[in-house]
């Protein structure tokens, strides 16, 4: 029988320093509705997929959760199958984690968009309207549009007129694409993470 964790017990773990791969075993629209703070999303479906490239060491110590239906228990006996032999079931599942008082966290991507607000809160990143930036294009002022999202989804849709610079090559090409100093750089993503991360680091 597979060992069990209570939150408490859990948000020890997550601050103790120690090596841990928490997996959220829902499918990917039950996550994105509600799940820990830093659970990685593997849904069972795609368990025996994954599981290698995201908890390569059979020793690692691992803890399953779901929505306490029983999930993380077949996890469980799947990884034990695999080889697996540190896990433990969070008690209560997500459910449990916020009836002890704890927080769940919708979307996805989630800390990395917390770093970006936090990276806007704490040097002020500028930004610019959309209603502005249609201004300033029409009325020709010294401007480019650098989108900092990959090919793929740059050319699902875009502002018109902007450059694709994914956002690994933004700093280093930048001044290919705006040379003048007094040219204003707007950096865009599909939300905002991409955006402020992009801007200040030109900026920086």
């Amino acid at each position: 029988m597979t060992a069990t964790v209570t939150p408490a017990g859990l948000k020890e773990m997550l601050h103790d320093g120690q090596e841990l791969a928490l997996l959220d075993v829902r499918e990917d629209g039950s996550f994105a509705q509600g799940h820990l703070l830093f659970s990685t999303s593997l849904p069972l479906s795609r368990l025996e997929l994954h599981i290698r490239q995201l908890v390569p060491r059979y020793g690692a110590r691992i803890v399953l959760c779901d929505d306490a239906n029983g999930l993380a228990e077949r996890a469980a006996g799947m990884l034990t199958r695999f080889g697996y032999t540190d896990m433990a079931l969070l008690a209560g599942g997500n459910p449990g984690w916020q009836a002890a008082g704890y927080v769940l966290f919708s979307g996805v991507n989630v800390p990395s968009k917390a770093f970006g607000e936090f990276i806007e809160h704490t040097y002020r990143t500028p930004s610019i309207s959309a209603e502005d930036l249609r201004r300033r294009m029409q009325h020709g002022e010294d401007l480019v549009i650098l989108d900092s999202r990959p090919m793929e989804e740059y050319t699902v849709m875009n502002i018109p007129g902007s450059v694709n610079v994914p956002g690994g090559e933004l700093v280093y090409r930048a001044h290919e694409v705006a040379p003048d100093a007094n040219t204003l750089v707007v950096v865009n993503c599909a939300g905002r993470t991409r955006s402020i991360i992009g801007t200040q680091s030109l900026i920086n």
